[in-house]
């Protein structure tokens, strides 16, 4: 049978006393995981999404764009979507502002493998009956890459696509963070 030490008592103790600090400190420092509103006035409940304004030769990226938000608004417990502007309380608003692509890696032969697309969004959060901007963020940029197939351009279109469906969600989902943080 082990006989414990005082040494060895005592550094159990610390290594309790440690971990007890790092508990109080992450407690009591009001981290949070998920942003709640709390800035945004109680009164606003619902929420219409506007319809993105597109400014790309690229099609059907607003409504990629659209449904993201669509999507975070309804997971929110915070606010409901709304049928028509006339029926919300806030609306948002944005346009898509720019949408590049690049190629971003190569085969030994030099010919492109993988391309990167790169998205700028302007965004605003308003009241509606009042029109006061109550959030709103200026080129907010994000990227999303997908594999070129030189083979197969109908391959790569799709890929693209897929991309810029991915990128639309992740965008619409950073966006709402913000908002609901006040950044």
């Amino acid at each position: 049978m082990k006989r414990r030490t005082a040494a060895g008592t005592r550094r159990q103790c610390l290594v309790l006393l440690f971990f007890a600090m790092i508990a109080v400190t992450i407690a009591g420092c009001g981290y949070r995981f998920s942003p709640g509103g709390e800035w945004i006035d109680s009164g606003l409940r619902t929420v219409f999404i506007d319809n993105l304004v597109n400014s790309t030769s690229e099609p059907y990226v607003e409504i990629y764009l659209r449904s993201g938000f669509e999507d975070q608004f309804r997971k929110s417990s915070r606010f409901r979507l709304a049928n028509s502007r006339e029926t919300a309380d806030a609306i948002l608003k944005g346009t898509l502002s720019a949408l590049s692509t690049s190629y971003v890696a190569y085969d030994r032969y030099d010919k492109a493998t993988e391309s990167r697309a790169i998205m700028v969004l302007n965004l605003a959060f308003e009241e509606r009956k009042t029109g006061k901007k109550l959030w709103s963020v200026a080129n907010f940029t994000g990227n999303e890459s997908y594999r070129v197939d030189q083979a197969n351009p109908n391959a790569t279109s799709t890929n693209k696509q897929a991309a810029l469906q991915k990128l639309s969600g992740d965008m619409a989902e950073k966006a709402y963070r913000n908002l609901m943080s006040g950044f």
